[in-house]
């Protein structure tokens, strides 16, 4: 390869075997399939069978009259409600999971967190009193139906919002109701010959999209976390190189954690890995890619080998012997391919079938027996496994940073408080906050570079940043999750809160329906005081260095509605029209305080990022940001392990008090 497509070296190791055998990937696909030029920047309209009409000319219109603004705006809102209904039905399915496990009709499903189901109890006003945990978890699936279907009620979950951010939207008519509706109506609304007023169907697109953040998303991170258990850190490892050279290697791909959490369960039961060493294999290896890979991660601790566009690349390895997929950011690619290895591909979701591929479908009812025979199946295709290329290429990280124990690191049980974070910032040893999240896109001038530079800009300037999905994984393949980091590259100010803490400067908050869960924190930082009364005065932002899907758009959309300045890497998909893109920044930010901006450098990203968590620390009447004010960190130990190991000394921070560390380093 003349130029490397990606900054992670697995990645570029399989790139060039694939080139070898002419094999085609997501990256070489992009390279030989340019977008449209038309449709790339919204001015193509598809929506009836007149067109598709191509708005090429100033001041044509469609067959129908529509103009450039009506076009485009009605482009965006589409992406919108298609990503409000893949994460909200997400949020639908684990609700039928809870009901059925509630029912006893899904008996290898449990409440592994009551405390959680407690909480999200009375908040949906669920009694409790003297009611054991299957009859309120089965109220609570009730009522969380009821999210979906509502007609005029208005969305529960908006409750979690400050006060002040909920006059703007029931000021502004765009307080969502059922999910459901605000899904149809987006899409309605842009049907041929109905709404042609691009600012009205902007700002339903901002209602639709808080149905999503705020509902369906909030309410699928709630449930989880009641099935699954709420996340607190631990310890795992990414990328490629954790898949196993004498393991029956199996991957997890998709977003729902349903079957992924019982195929967890099968890979560990005794007699399906002695069935495995029958077979030559020395034992049983569970990995993750995409949002599954998150999910499994933060709760069981399972290692991610890699984001979206790692999917091909796992089976270019030819150590995969079974990749189960379930919905979304799944390539269709990968059913030719894997017939070119040795791998299964088996999709287990009622919603997707892709030719090629082995269908087991997922039934609740029954789940760890369907997850015991993929993995039996996995076992039997050992045995053809032919040569093998894995990337020895992996970095420990630390996931799992909940919101639950983001409270309790800063308070412990007792006094659990966002009070510290919110003081660091004031204090400016924290300048501000940025959620970086979002997919992959091989159009992008490497895979994960805009990922990796600006997260390591932020915590080079003392911005602590939460990460989600498919951006997640990419900082925790380059060491960005470890806790080891702040000492290498966050700034002083940063760095000292890091080690009050023993946290990373970059926390692992999740899956993609878990922007939630920042939703929710950035709520509670606007409720504790000193940072102003609402999510918009705060001192941070959204980012999403290399949005691919409609899901990313529907984020964005209702990042800005909760007031966040939210900035995309990579082409604008309303270019064609100056007034809508203004519209998106200027006109949003004037009634919702937020804004949305398409920006294509990654420098430019983190520069207009930085001024407007400047800003707003001098609207709140902060002292200005000075990364010097502080110094160097105050933890010699800490300093003298980072001291040894730059000498290349085998020792370890968490040993024992910094002893090993002064020997190591007098006898050197």
């Amino acid at each position: 390869m003349a130029t490397a497509k990606s900054i992670d070296p697995a990645v570029n190791a399989l790139l060039e075997y694939a080139e070898q055998e002419s094999i085609t990937t997501a990256f070489s696909r992009a390279e030989a399939m340019k977008p449209c030029p038309i449709g790339h920047i919204g001015a193509c309209c598809k929506h009836c069978h007149m067109g598709p009409c191509r708005l090429v000319k100033p001041g044509q219109t469609g067959i129908c009259g529509a103009t450039i603004e009506t076009v485009t705006s009605r482009n965006f809102a589409r992406m919108v409600a298609v990503g409000a209904a893949a994460h909200s039905d997400h949020g639908r399915d684990l609700v039928f999971t809870l009901l059925a496990a509630a029912e006893g009709e899904a008996p290898d499903y449990r409440i592994r967190d009551e405390r959680k189901l407690m909480e999200v109890a009375r908040f949906l006003g669920v009694a409790t009193e003297n009611r054991g945990p299957r009859d309120i978890a089965r109220d609570v699936a009730l009522k969380a139906m009821e999210q979906f279907t509502s007609q005029r009620k208005e969305a529960t979950y908006l409750r979690r919002a400050p006060k002040p951010r909920q006059e703007i939207w029931r000021r502004l008519g765009i307080a969502p109701r059922g999910i459901d509706r605000e899904v149809v109506d987006l899409l309605h609304r842009t049907h041929i010959g109905d709404d042609q007023d691009h600012e009205h169907i902007l700002m339903a697109s901002l209602r639709c999209a808080l149905a999503d953040g705020w509902s369906g998303s909030m309410l699928a991170t709630d449930i989880t976390d009641i099935l699954f258990g709420t996340p607190a850190p631990l310890h795992s490892q990414a990328n490629l190189g954790i898949l196993g050279k004498d393991t029956v290697n199996i991957v997890v791909h998709g977003h729902e954690p349903t079957l992924s959490e019982m195929i967890v369960a099968a890979s560990q039961d005794p007699e399906l890995i002695a069935y495995a060493q029958s077979k030559g294999a020395r034992g049983i290896n569970l990995t993750g890619i995409c949002c599954t890979a998150n999910e499994v991660l933060m709760r069981q601790g399972v290692g991610t080998a890699g984001n979206f566009l790692s999917q091909e690349l796992a089976i270019l390895t030819g150590a995969v012997e079974m990749m189960v997929v379930d919905v979304q950011c799944i390539m269709e690619a990968l059913a030719p391919l894997s017939q070119r290895f040795h791998t299964k591909l088996v999709t287990t979701s009622p919603k997707v079938k892709i030719h090629g591929a082995l269908h087991v479908e997922m039934d609740e009812r029954r789940a760890l027996a369907i997850a015991k025979d993929l993995v039996r199946m996995a076992i039997d295709n050992y045995p053809n496994r032919g040569e093998t290329r894995i990337p020895q290429f992996k970095s420990d990280i630390v996931a799992g940073f909940s919101h639950e124990y983001l409270n309790y690191m800063m308070g412990g049980v007792y006094r659990g408080s966002f009070r510290p974070l919110n003081e660091a910032i004031v204090q400016g040893r924290i300048r501000g906050v940025a959620g970086v999240a979002g997919c992959n896109n091989p159009r992008a001038s490497a895979h994960d570079a805009a990922h990796e530079y600006i997260v390591r800009e932020f915590i080079r300037n003392d911005v602590l940043v939460v990460q989600t999905g498919c951006g997640a994984i990419s900082a925790a393949k380059y060491g960005l999750l470890s806790p080891e980091e702040a000492f290498r590259g966050a700034g002083a100010g940063l760095r000292e809160v890091c080690e009050a803490l023993g946290i990373p400067p970059v926390l692992h908050m999740g899956s993609c329906v878990d922007n939630s869960r920042i939703l929710t924190a950035l709520s509670q930082m606007a409720t504790e005081g000193g940072l102003g009364e609402d999510i918009s005065d705060i001192p941070g932002v959204g980012i999403a260095p290399e949005w691919m899907s409609e899901k990313a758009v529907s984020i964005g959309a209702y990042l800005v509605a909760s007031g966040v300045y939210t900035l995309f890497g990579g082409d604008n998909p309303v270019e064609a029209s100056p007034v809508v893109t203004e519209f998106l920044s200027q006109g949003w930010e004037q009634r919702v305080g937020g804004k949305l901006e398409f920006v294509r450098d990654p420098e430019e990203i983190v520069a207009r990022s930085l001024a407007h968590i400047d800003a707003k620390r001098a609207a709140l009447g902060l002292a200005r940001y000075d990364p010097h004010r502080f110094g160097a960190s105050g933890d010699a130990v800490m300093l003298r392990w980072l001291q040894a190991r730059e000498m290349g000394l085998p020792v370890s921070p968490y040993s024992t008090a910094g002893l090993e560390v002064a020997e190591a380093l007098a006898q050197r």
